[in-house]
């Protein structure tokens, strides 16, 4: 049973007393929980038999049941009860948006450790073959920009997005592989089973997720991204600027660990998209 569902009463099947008590519901879940059952009648303004006959209404054998119900859809999170009243005002989306992607940049920059960002260009730079794991949309996002970065630096790199794929990458790679991955949760299990095949095997691995999690223990190194995100629901998560932020500042370290190297891939892909496409040099550079 989805208890919000029923108490937000999409659909109009409640009476009109148990609207009065949904409603109340959903406006202080916290007291509903702690409290009992004629605490929440004299809140509420209603009897205790009021209380009763609604927890039957939206499904609950009693208050007791109700209250386990309840506290059951408060583990989602209660931004999803309550989110932030968001603007519908362009210019204060787009400055709300701007601002988070700018402080997601900030906060990230103040945690980055130079050393493990250096370690983790040589390895790539070093590789024979670079897999790139990532999966769910924003993961897989920086999976793929991954192999977008590195590929025009000449680097022998494959994104994959599907977890048996990955598994099977995994238990197929030999020496001379680096395996890179990108999980915002860091709790992927199939990302760690992929990352403990593969460290059992020498594979180096890399890790771009949460510090503390099994992600990041499982990995041979952990480039950390904590980020705490906000109550607002609607808006995008801005942690992947952080992670976008990552994988270019690791690409412009693979490039400058071998230059000649990249700016000689560099320059036959630009030549070929200034003779087929651009006509000249003033286009964004590789792209």
């Amino acid at each position: 049973m989805d208890l919000y569902h029923v108490l937000t009463d999409d659909e109009g099947r409640l009476s009109a007393m148990d609207r009065k008590l949904a409603q109340f519901v959903l406006q202080d879940v916290d007291f509903v929980t702690g409290s009992s059952i004629s605490e929440l009648a004299e809140r509420a303004g209603v009897s205790p038999p009021s209380v009763t006959r609604f927890c039957r209404h939206v499904g609950c054998s009693g208050f007791s049941d109700f209250k386990v119900q309840l506290a059951r859809m408060t583990y989602v999170g209660l931004r999803y009860l309550r989110p932030e009243v968001p603007t519908s005002a362009p210019e204060e989306v787009a400055e709300d948006i701007i601002t988070k992607a700018q402080n997601a940049l900030f906060q990230l920059h103040k945690q980055l450790d130079p050393a493990r960002l250096n370690e983790a260009a040589h390895l790539l730079r070093g590789a024979g073959f670079i897999l790139a794991f990532g999966s769910g949309g924003n993961s897989s996002m920086i999976s793929n920009e991954l192999q977008n970065r590195l590929f025009r630096l000449g680097c022998n790199i494959h994104s994959s997005n599907d977890r048996a794929m990955d598994l099977m990458l995994s238990a197929a790679a030999t020496e001379g592989t680096v395996a890179i991955v990108s999980s915002m949760t860091g709790r992927d299990m199939d990302l760690v089973r992929c990352l403990e095949l593969m460290r059992a095997r020498g594979v180096p691995t890399i890790a771009l997720t949460q510090s503390g999690s099994p992600v990041a223990a499982a990995a041979g190194l952990t480039i950390p991204i904590d980020l705490a995100e906000g109550r607002n629901i609607f808006r995008p998560t801005s942690t992947r600027y952080a992670y976008l932020a990552v994988v270019d500042i690791l690409a412009n370290l693979v490039a400058y660990a071998d230059r000649p190297r990249a700016m000689a891939v560099l320059r036959r892909i630009k030549e070929e998209l200034v003779r087929s496409r651009d006509g000249d040099d003033r286009q964004l550079l590789g792209d």
